[in-house]
């Protein structure tokens, strides 16, 4: 392990000012989460199927904006690209508060397709700022970033929630996170490589990615190497005929562990506000998610410093398993020692299959590919939140993690087993 690849990372100042300026423009949706759970629970009085059907139709609007936002900042550029998001956050988060249930369902699933993409635009600059090992280190940095803010995030949520207002709250959740995305404007980092050597040197990676995947599994394997070159270098016509080449099947088992992950992180969530409420003291969900985040920080920073690389469909079986036990908490501290385990994994799942996707992926269309691996992800989320809201209101709140668990393990298992049977054999994403 070379933990000071960190210290050599963030003496980059670039990066160091990207990371910074990450965190701040994801606070406020790391509180929105907590926020729109307990609004509905608490200040609407419904279940929290009706909270997970919520949370599930703002991440089907992410999942359907995030490709036509990444292709938009490949287009025109990161500040024309954020000008929808910046006004539609302050607008539709100070009017949903106040909407009947009907139509906070109309306006988040708009707030979904609009939502500031800070995800996607801090990956891809990291992987135009960093290449090889660097961009490694520089992924699991970003996680540990993210764990850092959602440590304090929702714990903040909870608080406006319980101790204010959940509308007052969104509310300010969406000014805020409008004025993030001014942040990002003013920031500018930079998405494509302006050095041709750069983005020479970018296809030069992508291709030693792929000799690997063959290495690993050459029998089967069907990805072209001119699906790694940068499409810029391409006439109209091959444009158009090559629009998904980067869509491959080592591409595709990624997606699926980013469906998993997303699909055991909501259920996950769900189940930590459930539990800590049926308690009576809903403000302390913030301790639970602490330590997991915190867990998550640690994990990320082992992962990091590591030199080999792990399979991130190996990362989430782990996770999903560790996830059972916290069915078995009683409390708010048994609850949030029993999240460490999974939340060890938690952050190296998320670097590890995003750093496939920019080994995968040629520069010029990682930021579409990062969209789709952002909508698989969020797609995994809209399937765990209302999934495990059922099973916490017809069973208990342990149900959820329960759900969570078993459904994670059951998408891995198929999709190893698919991939001996049939052509998924071909993709080494997981080697």
């Amino acid at each position: 392990m070379n933990f000071s690849a960190y210290g050599e990372l963030l003496r980059i100042a670039p990066i160091r000012r990207l990371l910074l300026v990450g965190m701040i423009a994801r606070f406020p949706h790391s509180a929105a989460g907590v926020l729109l759970t307990l609004h509905v629970v608490m200040t609407m009085d419904m279940g929290y199927a009706k909270a997970g059907a919520v949370a599930a139709v703002v991440t089907i609007g992410i999942a359907v904006g995030a490709p036509w936002r990444g292709r938009r900042v490949d287009n025109i550029g990161l500040r024309k690209a954020l000008i929808p998001s910046v006004i539609s956050e302050a607008v539709i988060w100070s009017i949903a508060p106040h909407a009947s249930y009907e139509w906070l369902l109309v306006l988040a699933l708009i707030g979904g397709v609009f939502t500031l993409p800070v995800f996607s635009v801090v990956r891809q600059s990291l992987g135009v700022m960093a290449t090889g090992e660097q961009r490694r280190t520089a992924f699991a940095l970003d996680s540990i970033a993210t764990e850092l803010v959602f440590m304090g995030g929702p714990a903040l949520g909870a608080v406006l929630a319980t101790q204010l207002s959940s509308v007052v709250g969104l509310t300010m959740v969406g000014v805020a996170t409008s004025l993030a995305g001014l942040l990002l404007m003013w920031f500018n980092p930079p998405t494509r490589s302006e050095n041709p050597r750069d983005a020479a040197t970018a296809v030069q990676e992508r291709d030693a990615a792929n000799a690997a995947v063959v290495a690993a599994a050459p029998a089967h394997l069907s990805e072209a190497s001119a699906e790694l070159q940068p499409l810029a270098a391409l006439s109209r016509g091959q444009r158009l005929r090559s629009g998904f080449s980067w869509f491959t099947t080592s591409v595709a088992v990624v997606f699926a562990v980013a469906v998993g992950a997303g699909l055991l992180l909501s259920g996950t969530d769900v189940g930590m506000v459930a539990q800590v409420e049926s308690s009576g003291r809903p403000q302390e969900v913030g301790i639970v998610f602490a330590a997991w985040c915190a867990a998550s920080v640690v994990g990320g920073l082992i992962y990091g410093a590591m030199h080999r690389r792990i399979s991130p469909m190996l990362l989430l079986l782990a996770m999903a398993v560790m996830t059972l036990p916290m069915a078995l908490a009683t409390d708010t501290i048994s609850l949030a020692l029993l999240s460490i385990p999974a939340g060890l994994l938690c952050a190296p799942v998320l670097s590890s299959a995003s750093e496939r996707v920019a080994d995968l992926v040629s520069e010029e269309r990682r930021g579409e590919a990062m969209g789709w691996y952002g909508s698989a992800l969020t797609s995994g989320t809209a399937l765990g939140a209302p999934l495990a809201g059922a099973a916490i209101d017809g069973i208990g709140p342990w149900a959820g993690f329960a759900f969570a668990g078993v459904a994670a393990s059951l998408l891995v298992l198929v999709t190893l087993t698919a991939r001996r049977l049939g052509p998924w054999k071909a993709s080494a994403a997981v080697k």
